[in-house]
């Protein structure tokens, strides 16, 4: 006959009082955890009040700093601002006061000229280069002016030929092109014939790949006591203002 078998069967007749002591031991724990919390932040000598101070003194230093870097911007702005006015206005300046040079050069020039138209100097007749100026137009030529002069004795006309060129490099090649072949404004010869002065005034079409580098100018009077010129000007010192 087998051993009769018994089985023990726990209820608890009860659930809420289950439940309500686990919560008490819940709230054991909580309470040990915050008193061992509490105890050592006292064993390390931490105060409330003295901590929410600290918490403020760096608030307020924070925002000291704060202030500080906005008015150091605002500072560094204004002063690159200033900066930049002053050194605009000085190269502003610079520019204005070059070309009042220039421009006050070109009237000592002009002032020079006329004078002698009207008290001309005693001595030999000759002819001079008295400007030649080339400025290039929007369409990729250049316009050119260049006046001829009388000096010395202007009583009787002056007579005879010019003949121009403009000197430079074609793909790596020396060229010389005259100036009656780039200019529809110019004729071949160019005669001259006045008692002051003359101008010759056109406009002039270089190739593409040219390069000048040298205008030069020969003049021929027809009378023998009267001395031929022949004068040679860079192109970069032309295209800059003139000669």
């Amino acid at each position: 006959m087998k051993p009769l078998q018994t089985r023990t069967i726990i209820t608890i007749q009860q659930p809420r009082l289950w439940l309500l002591s686990l919560l008490g031991i819940l709230c054991i724990i909580v309470l040990l955890v915050w008193f061992s919390f509490e105890y050592g932040r006292s064993v390390a000598g931490y105060n409330s009040s003295d901590s929410d101070a600290y918490i403020e003194q760096l608030q307020a230093q924070l925002e000291e700093s704060q202030a500080e870097i906005i008015e150091s911007n605002r500072r560094a702005t204004m002063l690159e601002r200033n900066s930049r006015i002053d050194d605009d206005a000085s190269v502003q300046l610079k520019e204005t006061l070059a070309q009042v040079q220039n421009e006050a050069l070109e009237l000592r020039k002009e002032l020079s000229f006329y004078k002698s138209i009207v008290a001309p100097e005693q001595g030999n007749r000759s002819i001079a280069i008295q400007t030649i100026q080339i400025k290039q137009n929007e369409e990729g030529g250049y316009h050119y002016k260049i006046m001829v002069s009388q000096r010395g004795r202007n009583d009787r006309f002056a007579r005879g030929t010019m003949d121009v060129s403009i000197e430079g490099v074609n793909k790596g090649q020396p060229v010389t092109l005259k100036l009656s072949e780039v200019s529809n404004d110019t004729k071949k010869p160019m005669k001259f014939g006045f008692k002051y002065f003359q101008n010759f005034e056109g406009v002039m079409t270089l190739p593409a790949s040219f390069l000048p580098d040298v205008v030069r100018v020969k003049v021929t009077p027809k009378a023998g006591k009267i001395k031929a010129i022949d004068e040679q000007f860079a192109w970069s010192d032309l295209t800059a203002g003139g000669a």
